[in-house]
């Protein structure tokens, strides 16, 4: 005999709703606290947080939505240890990094980033270049020893990543695989259905030759992005190149010292005292600078001998000078002036809104706060050829040994989570896109009635409805107006004009094809709506429970 199967019922968790009985919402509130009053997490020191049912149910359906297309593009999915020991990190010059958690003993530490690890990894996997490309990612805690901690999930010592890794065999293949993973990411933020920009970016202390950043545009964010008016070019504040609409010859004359790698060139930077110089466009035209030597009377005193005609002198002008600035005396003396090479019109200081685009000349650059919750990196051989990641390839005189070149791509889920929440939040609360809402729909029941019950959830059920039973002991409008606050996409509210059942909407709309389901199936399902004051949006829906599901999916397909 089949044992009868009993029905399952979804409920809100346990502590749902715990905090907010004497809670005065304002919009002015921190949403990394909103989000702990509300139950999401909770912090039990600065910089580390806890997860509850609220929170783990965001982080599932937004790791799927990673794994999904991660998987499409034929990456495989792994899970390393979140201990490293310190000989790859010495071997990678990261050891003394000053945002590591070490161990104590001084042996091992938790992983920040996993690319001395991976690397590793494969490389006592890898048996012949025919395996490449390997392509792998994972989804698990990272760990950062943020001195000051703040915005919650934003900066904390702890955080969720997805991390990947791709090994090619050389740079041609590497940069398929980039472009690859780049068109995953646009699919993914596509998923989410909020606004979203990729800008050209530094590569930071990751290192590589490419990267770019993915962010969202908010004021609230600490990094800055710029964009182009005419060719919509992104990137952010460390990548923007940029002319000034007109020189302002006013303004004083500073200049800085550098020298090339091999000691033989001085290179003098003058750029307006107004401005910040930023070294790394100075690299841009001179590749071999050396960024390291910062002492700049020990500089000047090493090219202080005129008769050393070994030595040269390049001296680069800010896009900002003219030729009747008033530049600052040579501090040297030489011999010969064809020492000298004078490079003009050159943009080497962090750009400003206003100005204009050095990408394509024409358009005029703004700029934004934006928060960045994913990055692309081309890292070449930077933690292949440190530890020896290499594969034997046949050639025309045998076989030779080549390093494999890598790339990196992280997306931080945890703060998704936080910069969505801060982004769509309103006067009512969060307001969270079906795709990772803790749940969708909240159900309230007025009055009990076993036979509804049964009913109404096993329909929501079959129709795989993803949504939770507010049964706890307190008033029905209590229940719907916390649902809303914590952002649920929809309520459905049983009550005594059943089997007619009231829906209520609380999700942003990102689209309206919810309308051809209601043309369709209004007179079947008894479908009525109702507009708020200036007949723009829906926010209440009145439908028979034969329509419930079909109604609920085609509503939430737009959220």
């Amino acid at each position: 005999m089949i044992p009868k199967r009993s029905l399952h019922i979804k409920r809100v968790p346990k502590f749902y709703g715990n905090q907010l009985s004497k809670f005065k919402y304002s919009q002015d509130i921190p949403t990394h606290e909103l989000l702990a009053r509300l139950g999401f997490i909770t912090y039990p020191r600065s910089g580390l947080v806890n997860w509850t049912k609220l929170g783990l149910s965001m982080q599932d359906k937004l790791s799927n939505i990673i794994r999904k297309r991660m998987d499409e593009i034929g990456f495989e999915e792994l899970s390393l240890s979140l201990i490293s020991h310190r000989k790859l990190w010495e071997d990678t010059g990261r050891w003394e990094g000053s945002e590591i958690f070490k161990l104590v003993g001084d042996e091992y530490l938790l992983v920040p980033t996993a690319e001395e690890e991976i690397t590793d990894y494969v490389n006592k996997q890898l048996e012949s270049y025919k395996q490449l490309p390997v392509c792998l990612y994972q989804i698990n805690p990272k760990f950062r020893n943020e001195k000051r901690p703040r915005g919650g999930l934003l900066r904390g010592k702890e955080f969720l990543m997805k991390d990947a890794y791709s090994f090619d065999l050389d740079e041609s293949n590497a940069m398929v695989t980039y472009e690859k993973v780049v068109g995953a990411y646009h699919k993914i933020f596509q998923d989410l259905r909020i606004p979203y920009v990729k800008a050209q970016a530094d590569s930071g202390d990751i290192g590589g030759s490419l990267s770019h950043e993915w962010h969202y545009i908010n004021e609230s964010g600490e990094d800055t992005v710029f964009k182009c008016s005419s060719c919509n070019h992104a990137s952010n504040v460390e990548k923007t190149l940029s002319f000034p609409k007109e020189v302002d010859e006013s303004s004083e004359i500073l200049v800085k010292y550098f020298t090339t790698k091999d000691k033989s060139t001085l290179v003098c930077a003058y750029y307006p005292s107004n401005r910040v110089l930023e070294p790394k466009f100075i690299q841009n035209e001179i590749t071999d600078l050396d960024l390291t030597e910062h002492n700049q009377d020990e500089l000047l005193d090493s090219f202080s001998n005129k008769d050393d005609l070994s030595k040269r002198f390049v001296r680069i002008m800010d896009a900002r000078l003219s030729p009747r600035s008033n530049l600052p005396d040579f501090p040297l003396n030489f011999s010969n002036r064809a020492m000298i090479t004078t490079l003009t019109d050159v943009p080497l200081v962090l750009a400003q809104e206003g100005e204009i685009c050095a990408e394509c000349e024409d358009g005029e650059i703004t700029a934004t706060n934006a928060i960045e919750v994913g990055h692309t990196f081309y890292l070449g051989d930077k933690y292949s050829a440190p530890l020896n990641c290499a594969v034997d390839v046949p050639t025309e005189t045998g076989m030779t040994r080549q390093t494999i070149s890598m790339g990196c791509y992280g997306i931080g889920i945890s703060r998704i989570i936080a910069a969505i929440g801060e982004i769509n939040r309103d006067a009512k609360g969060l307001s969270w896109p079906k795709s990772i809402s803790p749940w969708d729909v909240t159900v309230v029941e007025i009055g009990q009635d076993e036979e509804r019950s049964k009913e109404v959830f096993k329909l929501l059920n079959h129709g795989k409805v993803d949504y939770c039973l507010d049964d706890r002991d307190v008033s029905m409008g209590k229940k719907l107006k916390e649902s809303g606050f914590t952002g649920i996409p929809l309520s459905i509210i049983l009550g005594k004009h059943y089997p007619i059942v009231e829906i209520e909407v609380r999700g942003k709309k990102y689209g309206d094809t919810w309308k051809h389901t209601y043309e369709k199936h209004k007179d079947e399902f008894d479908w009525k709506v109702q507009y708020d004051n200036e007949q723009v949006n829906d926010v209440k829906h009145f439908v028979h429970k034969d329509g419930l599901v079909t109604v609920v999916n085609s509503l939430l397909n737009d959220m």
